[in-house]
């Protein structure tokens, strides 16, 4: 996952960049679920993505320390989009 802030290039390792790809997917599959009356759930499904994002995690918790931070930093601090 390459950005840009202050005319800086940021990388982040692919520990970092799976768990911010899936952290907006389960995102999205939680506002489904919250406000989509018509969206269905079945629970093998949540399971699954259980055991994905558990993985995720895992990976991540791997990645260098250094790294965790500049992602949480850049998340926080990130200048709006335009």
């Amino acid at each position: 996952m390459t950005k840009q802030h202050n005319g800086r290039v940021l990388s982040f390792p692919v520990e970092v960049e799976d768990f911010a790809n899936l952290f907006r997917t389960m995102q999205e599959k939680r506002h489904k679920a919250d406000y989509d009356p018509l969206e269905v759930v079945y629970k093998s499904e949540v399971l699954l993505d259980l055991d994905q994002v558990k993985a995720a995690i895992e990976k991540f918790e791997s990645a260098p320390l250094k790294d965790r931070r500049a992602f949480a930093a850049w998340v926080l601090f990130k200048p709006p989009r335009t």
